[in-house]
């Protein structure tokens, strides 16, 4: 199985400040902000990854391994 892993960034202007807020409504875990667009966007990256590589050191396996998957996610 393969195919590609689409997500959302969502940029939003903070009302109270001059920053930028990024957010992934796909993984709601996953926000950062910037001054500029493409520094949240760079940040909001940055934290997704970070999650993933989090959640991927704390994974215990169920059981035996019934195979594994790349997943290359691509940003535009």
């Amino acid at each position: 199985m393969s195919g590609a892993l689409n997500l959302t960034i969502l940029y939003e202007q903070d009302p109270d400040s001059d920053w930028i807020v990024a957010t992934t409504p796909e993984v709601p875990a996953v926000l950062s902000q910037g001054k500029t667009r493409e520094e949240a966007r760079e940040m909001v990256l940055d934290a997704l990854a970070g999650m993933l590589e989090l959640r991927a050191t704390e994974h215990e396996p169920l059981g035996e391994s019934a195979g594994t998957e790349f997943l290359g996610i691509l940003a535009a």
